[in-house]
């Protein structure tokens, strides 16, 4: 495991009540060692920006829900990727819509990854694990001072 990565928090961006439930058993269940951070809706993520900005530490991974209230996902990825220091965050949209449109969306606004979330806990688990995987054990992030950042 990424000694580095170990400390970096995932933040979770999801409203429903039974799929945060169920992607925290998910992670726990894996011994996921990354903190995860949870914003319930798509204004409580978006204000994380001025704390990263401030200094706090950045996530690893933002798993994002697209059907949210107050600001939906697709508005919550098209602002992190306008932003210089934050654009290199990456993003894996984790939602129950398989539209095309939303897919296409969401890449074109520069979502990493697309995720249609399994009904099946078995399912589910697998998801997680291969989340785990590459995006907090494989995966290198864009080092500091890179993309825009001061």
């Amino acid at each position: 495991m990424n000694s580095h990565l170990t400390c970096q928090p995932i933040l979770l961006v999801e409203d429903n009540p039974v799929d945060l439930d169920l992607t925290l058993r998910a992670f726990a269940k894996r011994k996921l060692s990354n903190p995860v951070h949870v914003a319930r809706d798509g204004a409580e993520a978006l204000s994380w920006i001025p704390r990263w900005e401030a200094g706090e530490p950045r996530p690893a991974l933002i798993l994002l829900d697209l059907k949210l209230p107050k600001v939906d996902g697709l508005e919550v990825l098209r602002q992190l990727k306008g932003h210089p220091a934050l654009r290199v965050l990456p993003v894996v949209v984790l939602t129950t819509s398989s539209e095309d449109v939303d897919m296409q969306q969401a890449y074109r606004l520069g979502a990493n990854s697309y995720i249609v979330k399994p009904v099946d806990f078995d399912k589910f688990m697998e998801v997680a694990a291969q989340v785990e995987l590459y995006w907090c054990v494989l995966n290198r992030l864009v080092p500091s001072g890179v993309a825009g950042e001061k």
